[in-house]
């Protein structure tokens, strides 16, 4: 192992547990997730996994391409074509197979936005929670500041501002604004 890799790659033991407890909640969340597929809802992502390897689409080019070679080699040998050109069979078969697989991939991504949906409500609950936890600090060492006798007691705009309790809609409203400018 070089320098770099050592650098890029520190031991599991210079992590703090902090780090590891979080990852291990990350881990127990998607484990959950997984736990509420059905099998059905199992199977068809397992589906969708293979339909998006690149073996499938070499597989999928190769079995189209051996399909005409076939179709048209066996019919330069004399015989009937099996599936004459412009291959309608093979057209049929091949958007068949492209319709299981946007439904498939649908049926995933459907799942995968929910599960997403969840956490994405779950980091604004924390978000939210550690900003009033922030505010309530900020709060407090500002009353100490002012209480505490060997401490100048000053006046501090910027510690005012961030004392005040942030409303989340207001945010939102600000946000909405400023694109309805920019767009």
């Amino acid at each position: 192992m070089t320098i770099s890799e050592k650098s890029c790659n520190p031991p599991s033991d210079e992590v703090s547990d902090a780090i590891h407890q979080n990852l291990d909640k990350v881990k127990q969340f998607a484990e959950r997730e997984d736990a509420k597929r059905t099998r059905l809802q199992w199977s068809v992502e397992h589906v969708t996994v293979f339909l998006g390897q690149p073996r499938f689409l070499v597989g999928f080019v190769g079995s189209c391409v051996g399909w005409i070679a076939l179709d048209c080699g066996l019919h330069k040998l004399g015989y009937a074509y099996f599936d004459a050109p412009p291959f309608s069979l093979l057209q049929g078969i091949v958007t068949f197979i492209g319709v299981l697989i946007t439904i498939a991939v649908l049926t995933r991504q459907n799942r995968l936005a929910r599960v997403e949906e969840t956490r994405t409500h779950l980091e604004l609950q924390i978000n939210l929670l550690a900003e009033q936890k922030t505010t309530k600090i900020i709060m407090l060492l500002e009353e100490l500041r002012h209480d505490l006798p060997n401490v100048q007691d000053r006046q501090d705009k910027h510690a005012e501002t961030l004392q005040a309790a942030t409303n989340p809609d207001a945010v939102l409203a600000v946000i909405r604004e400023r694109n309805d400018l920019a767009g």
